[in-house]
C-alpha cells in the first residue's frame, strides 16, 4: 500500500540557472493512470523506480495547476525526497527588463533593440572577414546618427541617406563609428549577459503558456515512486445510443474524451468521474515581488552632479521633482472555485392540463388521500459526491488525438410509449427508460434505434441507479387523446386547523374527467397523459398510474388496441388545501364549511360558535350602515336649515331655529350609536377569532 513520504527538509525550489553538466539528466516516470473530471480537469498518475531523481514533463500553461496539487507516494514507504525543483516562469516584461531589451512586445524586438541592450558590455562583432572586441558604446538609430551612406539613383544623381550606427571601443583603445548594416554578427563575451539573453528569448517565444516546465523530483538515494498532480484538460463527455426490441432493449453509452497533451498515452488506465469537484486557477509558479513605497529624502538630491553636463546659466529655471514609486505586479484574487460545469441538455418541459388545484390551492400535508408518486420506481442512490467509470484494461492514444470509447452496454427496462403532455396536444414517440446499469449515467445525446433504423434523437438526463425518465424523441400521428367531457368538481372539506390569522382548510376535490382515446396504426399501443393533479391523490379508472419523477407529474397510462377508440373515465380525488384571512371570513362561510359531515364534531362546533359570534358581528355592522345613511341624511336636512335661516335673517325664523337644534340634536345620537354599533362589531369580531384559537394549529 502507498504511503506518504516521510519528508527530509522537503522544499520546493526556484532555479534560475540549469542544472550542472556534471549532474545526469532524470529519466521521466511513465504516465499511468489518468482520470477525467466534468469540471475540466485531469488527475495524471506516474509511477517507476528512479535512481536518483525523476522528471515530469508539465506543459508551462499547466504549471500552476501541478505545484497546487503535485502528491507524492512511496511504494514502500522508505524512499526519502531532498526536493522538488523547477525551472522559474519569468514574464516576457521581466526577462526583457533584466536583459535590458527595449520595446514592449516581441513585434518591437529588432537588432537594434537587442544591440542596445548591450551597451557597456564586451562583445565581438564580425564585420566582413574581420573581427573586432571591445565595447560596445552606443546605439544610434537614423533619427539621431550623423552617418550618412551615398549612391546614386535611376537618375545617376547622387541621393544620401542616415543610416543606424553603432559607436564601438576596440581592446587597443579606438573609437569607431559602425554602420548597423555591416555587422554580420554579435556575440556577448559576458556569460551572464548570454544568459539573460536566453532567459528573454525563451519567456517570448512562450506567450500563452507553449512549452514545457520540467518539474524534477530529487530522491537521492532512489526507490519506487507513485505521484500525481492535477492540469487542465477537456470535459469528456457522453453520448448514448438505445436499441428498442419486442422484449430485450440495450442501452450503449460512449465517452468522447481528447489528449490535448503533446505526450501519447500509452497503456494508460483510464477513469472517467461523474461528479463536479472544485478546481480553481491560482498563480504560484512565477516569482512575485511586493510592491515598497519609494520615501525621498525631504532635501531634493541626484544620483549625477548638476555642472557634470552644464553650467549654472543652462540650468536657470528647471525644477527638480520628486518621483514616488507606485504601480505593482499586483496578485488579486483567485477566481471563483467550485460547481463544475457538467452537461445539461435541456429538452424543454411539458405543458399541463388546466384543472387539478387552483389559483390559492395546494397540497394538503393534513390528509393522506394517495402518493402518485409512490408509484414511479425508487429513484437512485449515490454513494459519496462523484461516480467513477473504470475503462477495462488500458487505453492507448496519440498525442493530441481524440477518441470514443465505451463505458456501458447493458439490457434495460425501456417501454416504447405515446407521451401527452395535455389532452388535445399531439403525441410525442418517447421511451420510458429505466437505469438498472448499478451506476450513475451522466447526461449525454441519445439516438433511439427500433425496427432496423433511426427512430429518433433525443437527450438523457443525469439518470441515477433505479432512476426512471421518460425520453421523447419524435411525433407520433397515429394516437390521439381528447378531453371527451368534463364533470364540474366538487369540494369536500375534512379538516380545518388555525395558522396564523388565517383560517387553513383541509379538503378533497372530488372530479371526473373522460377522455377519447383512439389508436389509428396496426400495432397495439401504450398511451401516457401526463395530469394535472398534486401527488397526493388517487387516480382511478386508468389502466396503470406511473409518475415522472423529474418532471413532478403524474400519467395515467392506457393500453389501446390496434386500430380501435374507446372513452375511458378517471376519478381523481386530490388532497388540497387553503387559507382564508380571519379578517375576511363570514358566517355563512364558516357554517358552510361546518356542514361537511367530514369535519370533526369538535372542529365543527368550534367553527359554529365563531359563526354565531361572526353573525352578531355582522349583524351590527348593517345597522352601522342603515346609521350611517340616516346620519348622511340629517346632515344634509341641517345644511338645509341653515340655509333657510340665512335667508330669513332675523325676521320669523325662531321655529327655524328650533327645527335645526332638533336636528343637530338627532345627529349627536346617531354618531354616538354608530361609535357603539362599530365597538360591538370589532368585540365580536375579536371574540370570534378567540373562539377559532381552539382550532389546531397545523
Amino acid at each position: 500500500m502507498n504511503k506518504f513520504f516521510a519528508f527530509s527538509s522537503l522544499a520546493c525550489l526556484s532555479l534560475f540557472a540549469l542544472q550542472t553538466a556534471a549532474q545526469p539528466k532524470p529519466g521521466t516516470l511513465p504516465l499511468k493512470r489518468v482520470r477525467l473530471y466534468e469540471t475540466g480537469v485531469a488527475y495524471f498518475e506516474r509511477s517507476g523506480v528512479v535512481t536518483h531523481a525523476a522528471r515530469l514533463p508539465v506543459p508551462d500553461g499547466h504549471l500552476d495547476d501541478a505545484l497546487k496539487s503535485l502528491v507524492v507516494l512511496s511504494v514502500d514507504g522508505k524512499t526519502k525526497l531532498s526536493g522538488i525543483h523547477f525551472p522559474s516562469r519569468v514574464s516576457a516584461e521581466l526577462s526583457r527588463e533584466v536583459a535590458g531589451i527595449q520595446g514592449g512586445d516581441r513585434q518591437s524586438t529588432t537588432m537594434e533593440s537587442l544591440l542596445a541592450s548591450l551597451v557597456g558590455a564586451s562583445v565581438e562583432l564580425k564585420i566582413g572577414a574581420a573581427s573586432l572586441k571591445g565595447r560596445l558604446m552606443s546605439v544610434l538609430p537614423e533619427q539621431t546618427t550623423d552617418l550618412t551612406r551615398c549612391a546614386l539613383d535611376a537618375q545617376k544623381k547622387q541621393a544620401c541617406q542616415k543610416i543606424p550606427s553603432a559607436v564601438f571601443l576596440t581592446d587597443t583603445g579606438e573609437l569607431r563609428r559602425i554602420p548597423l548594416a555591416d555587422i554580420g554578427f554579435v556575440k556577448p563575451l559576458d556569460p551572464t549577459r548570454v544568459a539573460r539573453l536566453r532567459a528573454a528569448s525563451a519567456a517570448l517565444g512562450n506567450v500563452g503558456g507553449a512549452g514545457e516546465k520540467g518539474i524534477e523530483i530529487s530522491a537521492p538515494k532512489g526507490g519506487a515512486l507513485s505521484l500525481g498532480y492535477i492540469a487542465e484538460a477537456p470535459v469528456w463527455r457522453s453520448t448514448y445510443r438505445l436499441i428498442l426490441g419486442d422484449t430485450r432493449s440495450v442501452l450503449q453509452g460512449w465517452a468522447l474524451i481528447h489528449n490535448d497533451t503533446d505526450e501519447a498515452w500509452k497503456q494508460v488506465k483510464l477513469e472517467l468521474v461523474n461528479g463536479q469537484p472544485d478546481s480553481f486557477l491560482f498563480p504560484l509558479a512565477a516569482p512575485r515581488y511586493a510592491r515598497r513605497q519609494l520615501v525621498t529624502p525631504d532635501e531634493s538630491l541626484s544620483t549625477v552632479p548638476q555642472l557634470l553636463k552644464g553650467t549654472t546659466d543652462s540650468q536657470w529655471g528647471d525644477e527638480v521633482g520628486e518621483a514616488f514609486g507606485a504601480g505593482g505586479l499586483g496578485l488579486t484574487g483567485v477566481g471563483a472555485g467550485g460547481g463544475g460545469r457538467g452537461e445539461g441538455i435541456g429538452l424543454g418541459s411539458v405543458g399541463t392540463v388546466g384543472h387539478g388545484a387552483g389559483v390559492g390551492d395546494s397540497q394538503s400535508s393534513v390528509l393522506d388521500v394517495g402518493n402518485l408518486a409512490a408509484v414511479a420506481t425508487q429513484e437512485g442512490v449515490e454513494a459519496g459526491a462523484q461516480f467513477t467509470y473504470a475503462m477495462a484494461g488500458t487505453t492507448d492514444l496519440a498525442a493530441r488525438t481524440s477518441a470514443l470509447l465505451p463505458f456501458v452496454q447493458r439490457d434495460v427496462q425501456a417501454i416504447r410509449i405515446a407521451l401527452f403532455s395535455s389532452p388535445g396536444a399531439s403525441a410525442r414517440s418517447a421511451v420510458r427508460l429505466q437505469n438498472e446499469s448499478g451506476q450513475t449515467l451522466p447526461a449525454g445525446t441519445l439516438a433511439v434505434f427500433s425496427d432496423g433504423g433511426l427512430a429518433g434523437e433525443s437527450a438523457i438526463q443525469r439518470l441515477k441507479p433505479k432512476e426512471v425518465q421518460f425520453i421523447s424523441f419524435g411525433l407520433d400521428l397515429d394516437i390521439s387523446v381528447e378531453l371527451e367531457n368534463q364533470a364540474p368538481a366538487r369540494d369536500e372539506t375534512r379538516y380545518v386547523s388555525l395558522q396564523g390569522r388565517s383560517l387553513r382548510e383541509h379538503f378533497v376535490r372530488h372530479r371526473k374527467e373522460s377522455y377519447r382515446v383512439e389508436n389509428r396504426s396496426g400495432a397495439p399501443r401504450t398511451a401516457y397523459l401526463g395530469l394535472s393533479v398534486v401527488e397526493n391523490a388517487s387516480v382511478q379508472g386508468a389502466d396503470r398510474m406511473d409518475f415522472d419523477s423529474r418532471q413532478r407529474r403524474a400519467h395515467a397510462v392506457f393500453a389501446v388496441p390496434a386500430r380501435s377508440a374507446k372513452v375511458r373515465t378517471l376519478q381523481i380525488d386530490e388532497g388540497l388545501s387553503r387559507s382564508t384571512p380571519v379578517t375576511r371570513l363570514t358566517s355563512r362561510s364558516l357554517r358552510a364549511t361546518a356542514s361537511s359531515k367530514a369535519v370533526p364534531e369538535s372542529q365543527r362546533k368550534v367553527l359554529l360558535d365563531a359563526a354565531a359570534s361572526l353573525h352578531q358581528a355582522e349583524i351590527r355592522t348593517g345597522a352601522s350602515g342603515k346609521r350611517k345613511r340616516e346620519l348622511d341624511t340629517l346632515n344634509s336636512d341641517a345644511r338645509r336649515l341653515r340655509e333657510h335661516a340665512r335667508a330669513l335673517g332675523g325676521k320669523n325664523n325662531g321655529e327655524m331655529v328650533k327645527r335645526l337644534l332638533s336636528v343637530e340634536d338627532k345627529i349627536r345620537t346617531t354618531r354616538a350609536r354608530i361609535a357603539a354599533l362599530e365597538a360591538e362589531t370589532t368585540e365580536k369580531r375579536n371574540r370570534a377569532e378567540l373562539i377559532l384559537r381552539r382550532l389546531p394549529a397545523r
